[in-house]
C-alpha cells in the first residue's frame, strides 16, 4: 500500500539489498583498516600530531622532535581521506541502487566492481604501484558510482 515503510524482512528478501550490505562491508572494513595502518605508521615512525601522544616518549622538549609529519604517515592518511571521498558517496548512492530493483547480476557487478577498485587503489597508496593504476583505480570506482546514480535517477525521475 502506498504510505507504508518497507518491512524490514522485505529488505533482508531483497537480493540486490543482500549484495549492497555484503560489499558495503567489505568497504567499510577495508576504510577502518586503513586507521589501525595509519596509527601503526604513527608509532613505528614516531610522527605525531598532537603533544599528548608523545608522552611515551619522553616529557617536555625531548617530546617535541616527536611533533612532526613523516612521508609513510601521509600517503597513508591520503589513500584513507581518498576512501572518505569515495566510499561514503558509494554507500548512499549504492543504497538507493539497490533499492531501486537492478538484476542482481548487474547489482553484483557493480558492487564487486566497486569494491576491487578500492582495493586495489589502497594497495597502489601502500606498495606503492606506479601510476596510472593508482588512477585508474580509483576512475574505475568513481564510474560505478556515477553509473549506479544514473540508474537511480532513471528509475526514479521526479527531477
Amino acid at each position: 500500500r502506498s504510505g507504508e515503510m518497507a518491512k524490514l524482512t522485505q529488505l533482508i528478501d531483497n537480493e540486490a539489498f543482500r549484495a549492497y550490505a555484503t560489499y558495503a562491508t567489505i568497504v567499510l572494513l577495508k576504510m577502518m583498516l586503513m586507521s589501525l595502518i595509519t596509527a601503526y605508521f604513527r608509532i613505528t615512525r614516531k610522527a605525531f600530531v598532537n603533544p599528548e601522544d608523545t608522552a611515551s616518549f619522553g616529557k617536555g622538549e625531548s617530546a617535541k622532535k616527536y611533533l612532526r609529519t613523516d612521508p609513510d604517515v601521509e600517503r597513508v592518511r591520503r589513500g584513507h581521506l581518498n576512501d572518505l571521498e569515495n566510499i561514503v558517496p558509494f554507500l548512499g548512492i549504492g543504497l538507493l541502487y539497490a533499492l531501486s530493483g537492478p538484476e542482481l547480476s548487474t547489482a553484483l557487478l557493480h558492487f564487486r566492481i566497486f569494491a576491487g577498485a578500492r582495493i586495489l587503489h589502497t594497495l597502489a597508496y601502500l606498495i606503492p604501484l606506479p601510476q596510472p593504476s593508482r588512477g585508474l583505480s580509483w576512475a574505475v570506482g568513481n564510474t560505478v558510482t556515477i553509473s549506479m546514480a544514473y540508474k537511480v535517477l532513471k528509475t526514479a525521475l521526479y527531477l
